[in-house]
């Protein structure tokens, strides 16, 4: 009890970061067609449009590795009182986000790119609190 009230922040943030990611991988492999269909329109006209089948996919990796990491990290702090993972969980997961604010800018869906800037931010913090 004593690790999760000294680490509630982190662990509460690393809970979030782990439903955001590992939902968002489960959902682009369940409807891998729909999405990417989705995305092909959402970049018609931009330079990303010919590499959306490429960066959808690296996408993909990028969100379940941050999910993974995040999860590992989660157990980490929980059982060795250790918070190394979390802390590259929370780094790849603020790639992630970027990777996705990038995309949004380029297909000027700026309230896109709003949203985002809102799971940026516990993200950032977490980078924050775990480089003690």
């Amino acid at each position: 009890m004593d690790t999760f009230l000294n680490s509630a922040t982190e662990i509460l943030i690393l809970i979030f970061l782990i439903i955001v990611f590992i939902q968002s991988g489960i959902d682009k492999v369940f409807d891998w067609k729909g999405n990417l269909s989705w995305l092909k329109e959402h970049f018609t006209g931009t330079p990303l449009e010919s590499l959306v089948p490429l960066l959808f996919g690296t996408l993909l990796l990028v969100e379940m590795a941050a999910g993974v990491l995040c999860s590992v990290g989660l157990y980490q702090i929980l059982i060795m009182g250790e918070s190394s993972i979390a802390l590259y969980g929370s780094i790849v997961s603020c790639i992630s986000l970027l990777m996705l604010m990038f995309g949004q800018r380029m297909a000027k869906d700026y309230e896109g790119a709003k949203t985002i800037a809102v799971y940026f931010m516990p993200a950032i913090f977490l980078v924050y609190m775990l480089q003690k």
